[in-house]
């Protein structure tokens, strides 16, 4: 009898991609997956340490399923549990691991099968090699690749280089190797992954990042190339110029600024000034005019006045970006940022981030109406309510009033814009 089993996943593409690669490990080995956790004989959490949010969030989901399935072999992985040790323990949980060992998923299950006893492993050191996992399919249209783990900036309010380890890349063959599976698999678009994707290769300084895009860009099948997220810190005059002829790179950036007052960018250890940071933006857009260009930004840093502020909200305004993804900000103890002064009152961090907000639906509208008129191409990816959904090369979200053929491109002119996406009709 075939055992079923369900994934829980937290965070960000990386673990949507190491979860991918747990399904199809558990799959290649009998076991049949479900939606439902109510039938599921194990359950995997992978879990997110971004912020407190999301650690109360990972925690309160392993309750509940403990309390509703308590016969299941119940396994925790990923960065909350990496983070917090100690407060996972006592949790019902059979398999608990961090970061590492989430390969060995199957023989992790079979031998608690067999033992009954519970296994609890974590490794120390920052140091390791980067866990090769591969996938031949993916559940969406856009396939995600981790082509790199780890971090070493140590931003000052950031946990994730403790629970991601130092930066380590995937071999370049391997990586050329699954991505042309996946194309052959039906697969138009591809999606680098990683914690710092623009470091791949520098621990080796033989690639990287946009040597990877040349040589996969080869493959004849393959029509996008989507870099989910970089920093401005390892986006080079190269990595630009590819940007510039190479049409199968998309259009669309996410830069993280974090912040937009050169205070706070020092406090917060950031690697870049403004002035640097938008010497690239300009460069950038110079090299694709029409590029949608998102990033992140943390609202209420430790000693963040108005002015501060205030600085921060004309200069996201300066330099033009489509999207910000606001944050207030989240103490996470083990960072510098933890153990610093002046600390900003809670209701001060939610308006700031409620005014942010207001401003970020501006610049998406502005970015969004650009293409009204326009011809653009959509690939489709989902029918939802008799309605085609998909996204541009630059990522505009497309909504068509007809059911289309998915993981399909369609040549759209875009008719009305909104903040989070816009209406089309086929050419």
């Amino acid at each position: 009898m075939y055992m079923k089993f369900s994934i829980v996943t937290f965070g960000c593409k990386v673990n949507s991609y190491e979860s991918e690669y747990m399904k199809q490990q558990l799959e290649n080995s009998n076991y049949v997956y479900t939606d439902d956790r109510n039938v599921a004989d194990v359950i995997i959490v992978n879990t997110c340490s971004v912020t407190n949010t999301a650690d109360n969030k990972c925690k309160k989901m392993i309750r509940s399923i403990r309390r509703d399935n308590e016969k299941a072999i119940l396994m925790v992985c990923g960065c909350a549990s990496e983070n917090h040790r100690e407060d996972f323990l006592d949790l019902g949980i059979d398999i608990l691991i961090g970061n590492r060992e989430k390969s060995k998923v199957v023989s992790l299950i079979e031998d608690y099968k067999i033992s009954g006893e519970k296994y609890i492993k974590f490794y120390d050191s920052r140091s390791g090699i980067f866990e090769d996992m591969r996938i031949n399919d993916f559940s969406l249209t856009r396939a995600f690749v981790k082509i790199q783990d780890g971090c070493n900036n140590y931003c000052a309010y950031c946990i994730i280089p403790y629970v991601r380890g130092n930066i380590r890349s995937k071999d370049f063959d391997e990586c050329v190797e699954e991505i042309k599976t996946l194309v052959k698999k039906g697969h138009k678009e591809i999606v680098f992954t990683g914690i710092n994707t623009g470091a791949y290769g520098k621990e080796t300084g033989k690639y990287d990042l946009t040597d990877l895009i040349r040589e996969i860009s080869k493959i004849e099948e393959l029509e996008r190339i989507r870099v989910s997220s970089i920093e401005m810190t390892e986006i080079t005059d190269k990595f630009i110029n590819e940007l510039k002829v190479n049409k199968k790179l998309c259009g669309h950036l996410h830069i993280s600024l974090q912040s937009g007052s050169e205070k706070i960018l020092k406090l917060m250890n950031r690697k870049y000034t403004k002035a640097e940071y938008l010497e690239n933006i300009n460069k950038i857009k110079e090299a694709r005019p029409d590029i949608n260009l998102t990033t992140d930004v943390i609202v209420g840093f430790p000693g963040e006045t108005e002015e501060d502020f205030q600085e921060c909200i004309e200069y996201c305004k300066q330099v033009g970006f489509s999207k910000i993804h606001v944050f207030p900000f989240s103490s996470r103890e083990g960072t510098k940022a933890a153990s610093m002064s002046n600390h900003i009152p809670n209701d001060v961090k939610k308006e700031r981030a409620r005014r942010l907000i207001e401003i970020d639906k501006d610049l998406e509208i502005k970015y969004n109406e650009r293409f009204i008129g326009k011809e653009v191409t959509v690939l489709v990816e989902e029918n939802v309510d008799g309605r085609a959904i998909g996204h541009t090369e630059n990522f505009i979200k497309v909504a068509l009033d007809q059911e289309l053929e998915e993981n399909k491109e369609y040549k759209v002119i875009i008719k009305k814009a909104y903040a989070d996406y816009v209406d089309a009709v086929l050419k």
